[in-house]
């Protein structure tokens, strides 16, 4: 005779999505972020633009008390429309991956900061430095070197696909042009670097800790 099953609470379930379904709303929700985030760019840079480009002057003004803020500011000013352009449709493809692989929001506040305080600290003197290519930096150096600390494979398979559609885009970490700021992209990717090693570690502890898979179709596992 078999035992009652316990009726779960109403509003509760002991059932789990099926992975596709559980994929395919993690690329919906990743998809919606970067839209909503790339849209408020551009309605900061419509506001810049409506206001005589004033916004322009909260960026990150080095080695000066009232230049702290703009590390907070700068990566939602840009310099015209094909500034804000040239940096969303690199950031929407990495923002978007970085999303998928769960790891958005402790990378970028890394990227943020290092990449901030390295401004301040060593960038030019008197000048206002914005943009968000300091964190895209970050996040593409992230997603490079990310396998290489995970050991694993397949993220080092996506590095290497990565450095081979956008890795001409490091040399921007070389002074070569007076009007780009490339300390921000320089201390972005150092940012990068330090996020992948940071999350390594609980990475593998959270592979090492991860209970077994349940064995397919109803089967018993061997204790």
């Amino acid at each position: 005779m078999s035992a009652p099953t316990p009726i779960p609470p109403i509003g509760t379930s002991n059932t789990r999505r099926p992975g596709p379904v559980r994929d395919r709303a993690l690329w919906v929700r990743s998809a919606v972020i970067m839209i909503v985030l790339i849209a408020v760019l551009y309605l900061v840079e419509a506001i810049d633009s409506a206001t005589n480009m004033r916004l322009d002057n909260d960026g990150i003004v080095p080695r000066e008390t009232d230049g702290l803020a703009g590390i907070v500011w700068s990566p939602f000013l840009h310099a015209g429309f094909d500034h804000l352009t040239s940096n969303a449709t690199v950031g929407a493809v990495l923002g978007f991956l970085l999303l998928l692989a769960r790891r958005f929001l402790v990378t970028t506040a890394i990227v943020w900061i290092v990449s901030g305080v390295g401004v301040w600290l060593v960038g030019p003197a008197h000048v206002s430095t914005i943009g968000a290519s300091g964190i895209i930096f970050g996040w593409l150096a992230f997603l490079l070197v990310r396998g290489l600390f995970n050991r694993s494979p397949l993220q080092i398979l996506l590095g290497v696909a990565l450095g081979l559609v956008y890795g001409s885009v490091l040399w921007g970490v070389l002074p070569t042009q007076p009007q780009i700021s490339w300390q921000a992209h320089l201390f972005g990717a150092i940012g990068g670097v330090l996020a992948a090693s940071v999350l390594a570690g609980r990475d593998r502890r959270r592979s090492r800790s991860a209970p077994a898979a349940p064995p397919a179709f109803g089967g018993t596992a061997a204790r």
